[in-house]
């Protein structure tokens, strides 16, 4: 517990890069939970879950579209977590190509949302 204080106050002081990326990514994260959770619809049977080349949109229910909530949740606060532990242990280069995916991921996720809920 003590070296994740330390490596918290370390990124806080010396490494605003790691920094900045890990407040984008929660706040990326935070935007797709609000945004899956208002477009959620539980009032509809059904909804399209998922897309294929081959087989095309996938129906399903409301409750399977919450996914997206729960990846945000992952990707926002568990990748921040892990991120701390990455720059213990490798330094702030790798904590950062880390954090790009992460934030990449979340955006692929919003763009995907967007896409499904284009197909109602």
């Amino acid at each position: 517990m003590d070296t994740f204080k330390a490596d918290i106050t370390k990124i806080y002081q010396t490494e605003r890069g790691v920094l900045l990326l890990m407040i984008l990514n929660i706040l990326a994260s935070i935007f797709l939970i609000v945004f899956s959770l208002i477009n959620l619809n539980p009032s509809s049977a059904v909804v399209k879950i998922g897309y294929g080349d081959i087989g095309g949109y996938r129906d399903g229910s409301w409750f399977d579209m919450l996914t997206f909530p729960i990846l945000a949740f992952i990707f926002g606060i568990l990748h921040n977590l892990i991120a701390i532990r990455i720059f213990h242990k490798r330094g702030s280069g790798m904590t950062k190509f880390f954090l790009l995916a992460t934030t990449l991921l979340i955006v692929g996720a919003f763009l995907v949302l967007i896409r499904l809920l284009g197909e109602r």
